[in-house]
């Protein structure tokens, strides 16, 4: 691991463009060495709702990059920690059976606790 410490991101709204920045900096965090989490707060969780996707999808995949569930899996996949607002969830009415199994239903604090004590945050 890294020198560098954990890098935190809290997405606050749902908006895709504010999740697809979050996944690709945290993405870029666990290329450096580093551990990276990712939290869902309040309305944010509703980009989790199934299917999982953006307006601006089919311009992102013309140029190249992944849509948003590609970048999401991709995450996962390479480590990043993404966590969700269990308030947040059900005022989205997202049923926790229908989260990829890698994402934690959780809260604030947890998050925060197991960020560590020597992070560094970022709210989207």
């Amino acid at each position: 691991m890294s020198a560098r410490p954990p890098l935190a991101l809290v997405v606050v709204s749902a908006e895709p463009a504010r999740l697809r920045a979050a996944l690709s900096l945290a993405r870029a965090e666990v290329a450096l060495g580093s551990a990276a989490r990712v939290f869902l707060q309040g309305e944010a969780a509703a980009l989790l709702r199934t299917p999982i996707g953006a307006l601006q999808d089919a311009a992102w995949a013309a140029a190249g990059e992944p849509t948003l569930a590609q970048l999401l899996d991709d995450a996962l996949d390479e480590g990043v920690a993404i966590s969700l607002c269990q308030s947040g969830l059900a005022m989205a009415g997202v049923a926790a059976d229908s989260l990829d199994s890698r994402i934690e239903i959780t809260g604030p604090i947890a998050f925060l606790a197991a960020a560590g004590p020597d992070i560094r945050l970022l709210t989207l």
